[in-house]
């Protein structure tokens, strides 16, 4: 494990070198007056209204408005995208078992195509404001989805992990850009009484790849080899490069920002630390030597990075965009919530995977319907976030949310597959009314030339928040079961009349004492499971019921700051 985390390290190091080359490349480039006369007044006003230096507003593309003729080719060029680049991420999950065989390596090991993929996320959010602002919206996106096909074509022939892995990574630049980019251009090219639907559009291909992958995955796998996986999802991502070559025009740069190196390692150091830390602790548990360490550096340098955006003139992530408290607001509530709503994403296909005995396909199958819901509810609550704003749509839906979560907390063995599935639905018709709604209230608030950064503020704290969630309630669950496993064995004694008689009977049918304990064994072992389970949903349930009572403060209809600057 420590080579290919020397090897992560290793890769984002290059990969900010190369960043920061092509940067002083582009150092000199010429400006055109107009853009530069347009900037400095955008940028004057901006500056007026938050009452702060020319400093706190670092430089930013101009024209993103302008990136297309058309703004449905537009949107269905970066939905494209970004569906392609969420779903990707999810149908590995479902054949690492089988890519385990085929490359023999352990499951430590092949993990890494999940953490890895998250790490370098992690690294380039962050970076992503630099990025917006130094190169051309369209050969970004360009540039992004040409590393993700290249990434996926290289997994799809991959002879080995190392290859194999190496392609994942490819394929994780591509898709940090991507994400990025498309939450900037929606908030460019619509004023803000016209987000809400804009953004639930969006909120389509983010909710709805995660729940369509596992399902697809399943069938793949169970009928196909896995690299078709990566066959399905090649084809998309050069599709999408033709329609944004097509249909995306080509923007103005107004400034040549340099990329503040030692910003970018801190941030690479630290969110890589603490998103590797906390995805280890929830496979192997907090008291694992590689996981406090790597918590503990993460978070020094998490501090030295914040220290270092605060003091520089232009950073790579602005931490003033702190300043404005319906953004403030709006961020915690979305990191409880990724927090709450991983409880289901996680725990539930070990319950009915593990426990229930279900295949891939029947869980996959099982959660579809709701991310159908959810798909179709996504530009609904769009469109009542346009009229009556977050407030209400939030504490609606985590009322929802905070019921089905409590209703998940009450699982046995015997739960009918209806009363899941029907459970599911609902958690996800609520999920529907928080994620962008909750988040366009938010970037509502910033200035224009703050949107890059409070886009990638945002989504980094909601991806530390789903790791540590993730993490979190796995503990729960994995630490919960063994309470209730030591539970069930003491009372499980022959002073106990009741055991007693149970094992008395068993004795009848199965004369084997051995064969007895091991019957015993196991169903101690699943009950104790499932309530660890429930015991997580209980705690989801607490963080749900967090973000109600904090939902309340958000506001209504009424905008916080005008989006124009």
């Amino acid at each position: 494990m420590s080579t290919f985390l020397t090897s992560y390290i290793i890769f984002s190091i290059f990969v900010l070198a190369m960043m920061n080359v092509m940067a002083r490349r582009r150092k000199n480039a010429p400006v055109p007056h107009d853009a530069e006369k347009a900037e400095r007044s955008n940028i004057a006003v901006a500056n007026r209204r938050e009452g702060s230096a020319l400093t706190a507003a670092p430089p930013r593309q101009a024209g993103l408005e302008n990136i297309g003729d058309s703004r449905a080719k537009v949107v269905a060029t970066i939905m494209l995208g970004a569906f392609v680049a969420i779903l990707n991420q999810t149908l590995i999950n479902v054949a690492l078992p089988h890519m385990m065989n085929d490359f023999n390596v352990e499951t430590s090991t092949i993990q890494w195509l999940v953490t890895g993929y998250m790490l370098i996320n992690g690294v380039l959010i962050p970076i992503s404001p630099f990025l917006i602002a130094k190169f051309p919206a369209k050969k970004l996106f360009l540039s992004g989805m040409a590393f993700f096909a290249i990434g996926a074509f290289i997994c799809s022939a991959a002879p080995s992990f190392a290859i194999m892995l190496t392609g994942r990574l490819i394929q994780a630049i591509g898709a940090g850009i991507i994400m990025q980019l498309m939450m900037v251009i929606m908030l460019n090219i619509f004023p803000p009484e016209k987000r809400g639907v804009a953004m639930g559009t969006v909120g389509i291909a983010m909710m709805f790849a995660p729940a369509v992958g596992p399902t697809l995955s399943g069938w793949i796998v169970e009928h196909y080899s896995w690299r078709l996986l990566f066959y399905v999802v090649l084809p998309i991502a050069i599709i999408d490069i033709v329609l944004a070559f097509l249909w995306l025009k080509d923007t103005s740069r107004t400034d040549a920002p340099t990329l503040d190196l030692r910003g970018a390692i801190y941030s690479t150091i630290g969110f890589g630390g603490v998103l590797y830390g906390f995805s280890e602790a929830g496979s192997n548990g907090w008291g694992q030597t590689n996981v406090v360490v790597s918590i503990i550096i993460g978070a020094v340098f998490l501090i030295l990075f914040t220290w270092r955006s605060l003091t520089v003139e232009n950073p790579i992530l602005n931490f003033r965009v702190f300043k404005y408290n319906v953004f403030t607001l709006s961020t915690i509530i979305g990191c409880v919530i990724n927090m709450a709503l991983f409880a289901a994403m996680v725990l539930l296909p070990v319950y009915l995977q593990n426990l229930r005995g279900f295949t891939p396909l029947d869980a996959g199958l099982l959660l579809l319907p709701g991310a159908i819901v959810m798909a179709i509810m996504s530009p609904i609550a769009g469109w009542i976030f346009d009229r009556i704003g977050a407030r209400m749509l939030a504490i609606v839906g985590l009322v929802i949310t905070v019921v089905t979560t409590w209703e998940f907390s009450k699982l046995t063995m015997d739960t009918p597959y209806s009363h899941i599935l029907m459970l599911y639905i609902f958690r996800m018709f609520g999920m529907s009314m928080l994620g962008m709604p909750i988040m366009t209230e938010g970037l509502n608030a910033l200035p224009r030339h703050l949107y890059s950064h409070g886009t990638a503020m945002a989504n980094t704290l909601r991806q530390v928040a789903a790791s540590l969630g993730t993490a979190f309630l796995v503990t729960v669950m994995s630490n919960r079961s063994k309470f209730h496993a030591e539970s069930y064995r003491n009372v499980m004694t022959e002073n106990n009349p009741f055991f007693a008689d149970i094992v008395a009977q068993l004795k009848q049918a199965i004369p084997s004492d051995e064969a007895i304990a091991q019957l015993l064994y196991g169903i101690v072992q699943q009950r104790s499971a499932i309530e660890g389970i429930n015991d997580a949903f209980f705690v989801a349930t607490g963080l749900a019921f967090l973000a109600l009572i904090l939902s309340f403060f958000l506001k209504g209809k009424k905008r916080n700051a005008p989006s124009s600057s």
